[in-house]
């Protein structure tokens, strides 16, 4: 894997790109993997999360600890998940927050971000033929179904902590497939992200090992993929993308809620409306020109990102 040589200010700019993955993965139904990919680190953290395997423990062990941490690019990666860190214990609260008290407006901005990347994304990939549509239509048509899904429970323990940390991260490092979705359908993103808010370190611990094994073993397939089946996997991921606006479509009318651990009322299963059919059916406004505002800001964004990463 080549290194990228980066100056002080390009590591700044590289944890305010984790800080923007960590935000994103806080809401169910955003990956964070598809802020990497708009971002233009995507590749990079995928061959970055492969390096760890027994060639990089044989340069360990005959080469040192320095020529380790440039094997694993490590530089890189401590960069990115502080950011991805310091954005879940901080910026994730104002997310939430924004969640909780202007669900139309987040959504807006989140459903424009992906939409754009949707373009952004099958504009690199070079020969349409009927492969890569079929690809890109399975993709989506996957997606769709996945985020249409009824979340369920798990029984709170070792096994589904580890469990629910392996199938998360994978989702997470997906563009289009959310991995605090993944974990509201097994029932466990309030647990989680309540360790996380009140330091309960074993429970933390149990996930974060199942999240290295799964970053561990799914990196290696998905840079695999993308050296060998490039085209295929962006229509994959591109397809993957546009099925996940399902989920974040801003104004949704909640059939059931559901009781968490802390006896707060929470969204179980909603349905997708029109504008004006949610006003009517929740009495609240709207807000359809600021959240269009919103979507075109998320555009607009995605436009720059691509442009700058060429």
């Amino acid at each position: 894997m080549e290194i990228k040589v980066r100056t002080p200010k390009d590591y700044l700019a590289l944890a305010g790109k984790g800080m923007m993955m960590g935000a994103a993965d806080a809401v169910p139904g955003v990956s964070g993997g598809t802020v990497a990919f708009i971002t233009g680190i995507y590749e990079e953290l995928i061959d970055t999360l492969r390096s760890f395997d027994l060639q990089a423990l044989m340069v360990l062990y005959r080469e040192g600890i320095g020529a380790f941490w440039r094997h694993v690019n490590g530089t890189f990666l401590v960069t990115l998940l502080g950011g991805i860190l310091l954005s879940l214990l901080s910026l994730s609260r104002v997310v939430l927050f924004m969640l909780d008290q202007y669900p139309v407006l987040l959504w807006a901005f989140f459903f424009g971000l992906i939409l754009a990347s949707v373009w952004s994304l099958m504009r690199h990939v070079q020969g349409w033929n009927l492969s890569n549509t079929l690809i890109f239509f399975t993709g989506a048509l996957l997606a769709y179904l996945i985020t249409s899904l009824t979340p369920g429970t798990l029984t709170i323990s070792a096994f589904t902590l580890f469990g629910s940390g392996m199938v998360a991260i994978c989702a997470m490092i997906l563009p289009g497939i959310s991995g605090s979705f993944i974990l509201l359908l097994m029932g466990m993103y309030a647990p989680i992200l309540s360790a996380v808010k009140h330091f309960e370190l074993y429970n933390i611990g149990l996930f974060a090992a199942g999240c290295a094994v799964g970053l561990i073993s799914f990196s290696r397939l998905l840079s695999w993929a993308f050296h060998h089946h490039r085209k295929l996997v962006l229509a994959l991921l591109g397809g993957f993308m546009l099925g996940s606006l399902n989920k974040v479509w801003p104004w949704k009318y909640t059939l059931a809620y559901t009781i968490d651990r802390h006896g707060d009322s929470v969204p179980l299963l909603q349905r997708n409306v029109l504008p004006d059919v949610f006003t009517q059916l929740t009495g609240q406004a709207a807000l359809l020109l600021p959240a269009l505002v919103l979507m075109a800001v998320g555009v607009v964004l995605v436009v720059l990102l691509d442009r700058h990463n060429g």
